[in-house]
């Protein structure tokens, strides 16, 4: 005979996440509820509350599911930081806010040259050239593209201004 199953273990966050889901779906809900109310079928916020109320009742569901799973001890911090939130994942996020706060002041071609180049640098780990050949080609293409094909003004940026 098979002993029963246990029911799987709790991941990491996976507790954080169904409450921020919830929240988010009552926010929507609310904001959703604010176009229009809910005076008759045909309003313009009855789509989107019913949108907002199906991700509030699944999130009420999954959490529920969540709730019934058994909280496994070694589920801290450092587990979480591991499996959810790894070093690579934070590495990305602060180039990415990096090129965020760039952008206004170096302009778009050297604040997207200086994030392409650290992220393949970073992610790829090819070594400097690489990295360097990879962003020119890659940043070349896409100002023709954005610049030439499209006409798009690319942002110059306050201390940039008038070099590109």
């Amino acid at each position: 005979m098979s002993e029963p199953s246990r029911p799987a273990a709790r991941r990491p966050g996976e507790m954080i996440f169904c409450l921020l889901l919830a929240v988010f779906s009552v926010t929507a809900f609310w904001q959703s509820y604010a176009i229009s109310g809910f005076t008759g079928l045909s309003e313009p916020g009855v789509f989107p509350m019913l949108a907002s109320a199906t991700m509030l009742v699944s999130s009420l569901v999954i959490m529920k599911d969540v709730l019934s799973k058994p909280a496994t001890p070694e589920a801290g911090f450092a587990r979480f930081r591991q499996e959810v939130v790894p070093l690579r994942l934070v590495g990305v996020i602060l180039l990415i806010l990096a090129y965020v706060v760039a952008m206004p002041l170096l302009g778009f071609v050297a604040s997207s040259a200086g994030f392409l180049f650290l992220s393949f640098w970073y992610l790829w780990r090819k070594g400097p050239l690489v990295s360097a050949a990879l962003t020119l080609a890659s940043l070349a293409v896409i100002y023709f593209i954005f610049r030439q094909v499209f006409q798009v003004v690319l942002p110059q940026g306050s201390l940039m201004q008038g070099l590109f």
